[in-house]
Order: C-alpha cells, then structure tokens, then sequence
C-alpha cells in the first residue's frame, strides 16, 4: 500500500491519508478484508504522529469503509461502492452492509443468498 502525501497542501494530512486510501479502495487495490498497516507503522512510514493516522483511521471506520478490530488490526469492510450507498441511506443500506459483513466472516455469495431467501420467506 502506498500513500503519497502533499505537504504543501492545504488539505490536513489526516484528510490526505483519509482520500488515498479510499481512492485505493476504490481503485480494487485494497479489497474487503485487506488488513491496514497498524498505525505506528504507517506514522512511521509516513513521518507523522501516531494520532494524526488515527485520526484518519477512525474517519475511515465511521464512514464505513474499514473496521478497527484492536489487537487484530484494521480491515477494509466495504467497497467504496457499497459504503457510498450506505452513507448515501439508499434503499438497501442495510442489506448491502449485512452482506459485506458476511463476506467479512468467511460466507461465499451462495451461502449469503440461501440466507436472505430464508429470511424472505419467513416473512
């Protein structure tokens, strides 16, 4: 993964780290369940503070892009795609963020189908 910062930029660094790993997201370079460099190492990396990656990391996680799972890192939940229509509270949000959870836990498209027909049919 590399993130290129512009320090002449107006645009705060952490703002900066927030749109080069949703551009990757977007861009397939970093697919669901990607794990994210743990954020000392990306400080680091990037000759920042710790808290400034945070900062752009629990951005990321509250618009539903990656979730932040302590000792076992950061992983990348949702396509850009699919967070986009989840923050955008399109018919389906939900579904679309059951779904990507799902993959996230290991289920094939096959197995999640079977599910939600299951659910349908209970109603």
């Amino acid at each position: 993964m590399e993130i290129r910062l512009d320090p002449t930029s107006k645009t705060p660094p952490y703002e900066q780290i927030k749109g080069e790993i949703i551009g990757l997201i977007a861009s397939g370079q970093l697919p669901v369940q990607y794990r994210l460099p743990p954020i000392r190492q990306l400080a680091g990396d990037l000759g920042l503070a710790a808290n400034t990656v945070a900062r752009a990391y629990r951005e990321l996680e509250v618009d539903g892009f990656v979730r932040s799972r302590g000792r076992s890192g950061t992983v990348v939940i949702r396509t850009a795609l699919s967070a986009a229509a989840a923050s955008a509270d399109a018919p389906g949000d939900a579904l679309v963020r059951a779904v990507d959870d799902a993959r996230l836990n290991g289920l094939d498209g096959p197995t999640i189908l079977a599910l939600v027909s299951r659910a349908i049919a209970r109603t």
